[in-house]
């Protein structure tokens, strides 16, 4: 609980201190997704250490996300359009997301089965 709070607590500086054109970049809401799926990533780590629960994240979509936002963010030194920049944030965006929602779901249906 508490390393995730620490990284909501980073993502909220990251909030604070940027300024509101930021947030019109692809990359800023990509950055702000890596840091929500790490901190269900860091949750999901301790409390399989805590609980012993069985629970895993999904490795091929965390690595296609990467991959998405690598070239969402290196997009301009390989020369591809804004259009595909955008495409491979968005992909990143999405990639992140289904992750954190399949293991966020895998953890509520652990916890009724544990009842």
């Amino acid at each position: 609980m508490i390393a995730s709070g620490l990284l909501c607590g980073a993502l909220a500086l990251v909030v604070i201190f940027t300024n509101h054109s930021a947030f019109y970049s692809p990359l800023a809401v990509v950055v702000v997704a890596a840091i929500g799926l790490a901190a269900v990533l860091v949750q999901l780590r301790l409390r399989n250490r805590v609980e012993g629960s069985t629970v895993r994240p999904p490795i091929w979509l965390n690595v296609l996300g990467v991959v998405f936002a690598v070239g969402a963010l290196f997009a301009d030194l390989l020369g591809l359009r804004q259009d595909w920049s955008q495409l491979l944030a968005f992909g990143a965006i999405g990639c992140f997301a289904i992750s954190s929602a399949i293991i966020l779901h895998a953890v509520r249906k652990q916890r009724v089965a544990s009842k």
